[in-house]
């Protein structure tokens, strides 16, 4: 059982009731990073409230519309100038749902420890006319917004800044993360063991995937090279260490935490420093996997081997890719419609033999 690192979550560690809320979901063996995003969104909600001067738990539903508005207009630290292009203001919809999700299991805590008597952040109720339990609207709007997705011409700038300027740890990172389709936790964990180097293929072992069921990813020809290349490099490394010999395939290099695994904070730290230099502020870690299996689906794989790829449960979550993709909608409108763009270029080409007429018999003025 980890110990949880209340430095990150200051607010939670100085409020008796919260810190004893997190120990609980310790105990109850929930896994870490549900308890870091618990922890995060907690001590989230404890600043706003130390700001608006909001005793947490006291707070009203009133109390909780002003954080749901102080979150829709929060200023972002990596946000660029407000009048660029890609200004970013407001935390993303989901990001306010997992926030507010915490909060009302926290207000639960405080009603079955008897500090309270209703929860302000509510829920959804049984309705007995539909006889199943129905979709009252809730505090906050739900919707599902698109991934942002790089151009082709913004994916090569970004990779010539990671080729360009960063280490050849790092290029092996951006390649296979890009080539696997991998989420940020599947990436630092992988182990020399998951790697068949003969055919290039890395095995997702099942404790480290999202849903717990393991897959199997490939790399390409540019991506082994790096990787070959990076393991004698990380072996090197290694022998100048001292002590225990991480597993982990990705290590520090760092003078401080040299030969130690890779955080999630420093993969975090990576990526957000290639992207201010590409000028892209919306690339993140998840990108990669997004645009990975946009491209699956603009190579026209069909859903189930998308999915098989990406290790989602629901064929659902992989439509998105089908629609950001718009390789079969584009292909269906252009066979629906070709008869009438064909219609219009003919009288196109019959507008301009009509004009160049009318031009060379036109008397000069």
């Amino acid at each position: 059982m980890s110990d949880i690192r209340w430095t990150l979550y200051p607010r939670v560690a100085a409020c008796p009731d919260a810190k004893a809320w997190i120990e609980i979901q310790r105990k109850l063996l929930l896994a870490p990073k549900t308890i870091d995003a618990y922890a995060r969104a907690l001590n989230d909600f404890l600043g706003v409230c130390d700001h608006l001067e909001i005793v947490a738990s006291s707070a009203t539903r009133s109390s909780i519309a002003s954080y749901v508005d102080e979150m829709v207009h929060r200023s972002l630290p990596n946000s660029l100038h407000p009048n660029t292009e890609h200004a970013v203001c407001g935390l993303a919809n989901r990001t306010m749902q997992l926030r507010l999700t915490a909060v009302r299991l926290f207000f639960d805590f405080l009603i079955e420890v008897g500090l309270r008597t209703d929860n302000p952040v509510g829920r959804g109720r049984y309705t007995p006319a539909n006889g199943f339990y129905g979709t009252q609207r809730g505090l906050l709007p739900r919707y599902e917004q698109p991934p942002w997705i790089p151009s082709d011409e913004q994916w090569d700038h970004f990779l010539n800044a990671v080729l360009r300027e960063e280490s050849l740890r790092n290029q092996v990172m951006v390649f296979i993360c890009y080539d696997g389709a991998l989420r940020r936790s599947e990436l630092l964990s992988l182990t020399l063991s998951d790697i068949d180097f003969p055919h290039q293929k890395i095995t997702i072992r099942p404790e480290v995937a999202k849903n717990k069921s393991g897959r199997t990813v490939f790399y390409g020809d540019a991506t082994s090279e790096l990787l070959c290349s990076y393991i004698q490099h990380r072996q090197c490394l290694l022998n100048s260490c001292s002590g225990a010999r991480p597993v982990e395939l990705f290590i520090s290099e760092t003078h401080r935490n040299r030969g130690r695994p890779l955080t999630y904070e420093m993969w975090n730290k990576i990526v957000q420093r290639v992207a201010r230099r590409a000028e892209l502020p919306l690339f993140k870690t998840h990108t990669f996997r997004h645009l990975r299996l946009t491209d699956l689906a603009r190579c026209k794989l069909d859903l189930h081997e998308i999915a098989l790829y990406a290790g989602h449960r629901s064929f659902k979550t992989t439509h998105q890719y089908i629609h950001l993709s718009n390789t079969e909608l584009a292909e269906r409108v252009r066979q629906a419609t070709k008869h009438l763009d064909q219609r219009r270029r003919l009288m196109l080409e019959s507008s301009a033999h009509e004009n160049a007429q009318g031009d060379c018999t036109a008397t000069p003025g």
